[in-house]
């Protein structure tokens, strides 16, 4: 069984944001980037179908020299080998063309899962995953806190909005985006950190994918700003019968 796991690197939680001078996104200089926080949910729940038997587990992601770090990381976790895309025809791509992407690698290497998180922590689109799943052909559940692999297929739970859970059967391959909270990610070992770095790193580029210009951006960031401040404002004090005639 083969499971691939797509990966994003995203700024750490905790670093300043600052908007690029050109507005076009933010200032990514003498920033520490870690792995999308979504993601390392996804590629537990990959690592336990490992655990549990045989299993080879593949981390895919996109982006420059520095995604290395990530993949690594994940490599140290458990996974058995990655597949880095770097070209800087991708560089500002959307969705869709990341999408694209990330399915030209998945037809190479034939998953029977595809897992990715449920978003990335600094676009929030929640477009990939099920972008992915559609140019795959593949059956796909969003939200997804629980999963049950079995030889035929996996059944997962759900997560929707007011509290309530679905349960969702799904023929192999198929693909799930795992919500936060769905496991307890494990930590890289000093044991598994020193293998990672004698696992292999594929590094593709957009032509090795036979994508040519198809990754180009349909949608573009126009401008990233901070909110501007807004005027001040008049507190109404009195009994509620006074303030709500006053208002």
């Amino acid at each position: 069984m083969k499971v691939m796991v797509c990966l994003k690197q995203v700024p750490h939680q905790d670093a300043r944001l600052d908007v690029a001078a050109d507005g076009s996104w933010i200032q990514e200089d003498n920033i520490k980037f870690e792995i999308n926080s979504y993601d390392t949910y996804a590629l537990e729940e990959a690592l336990r179908i490992k655990d549990a038997g045989d299993a080879e587990v593949v981390v895919v992601s996109i982006g420059p020299d520095r995604v290395t770090q990530a993949l690594r990381t994940a490599l140290g976790m458990g996974a058995d080998r990655a597949v880095h895309i770097k070209d800087d025809a991708i560089d500002g791509s959307d969705a869709l063309g990341l999408a694209k992407a990330l399915a030209a690698v998945a037809k190479d290497e034939n998953p029977d899962v595809v897992f990715c998180g449920l978003m990335a922590d600094d676009d929030n689109f929640s477009a990939v995953p099920p972008m992915l799943a559609e140019l795959l052909g593949m059956p796909s559940a969003t939200g997804v806190v629980a999963t049950n692999n079995t030889d035929a297929g996996m059944t997962v739970e759900r997560e929707l909005e007011g509290g309530a859970y679905e349960v969702v059967e799904m023929t192999k391959p198929c693909l799930a985006a795992i919500q936060t909270g769905a496991n307890q990610v494990r930590y890289a070992s000093l044991k598994g950190i020193m293998q990672a770095k004698k696992k292999p790193v594929d590094v593709k580029s957009v032509a090795d994918l036979g994508l040519g210009g198809a990754i180009g951006a349909k949608a573009r960031i126009n401008k990233v700003y901070v909110p501007p401040k807004a005027g001040s404002a008049e507190m109404l004090t009195g009994s509620t019968d006074e303030i709500v005639t006053r208002l």
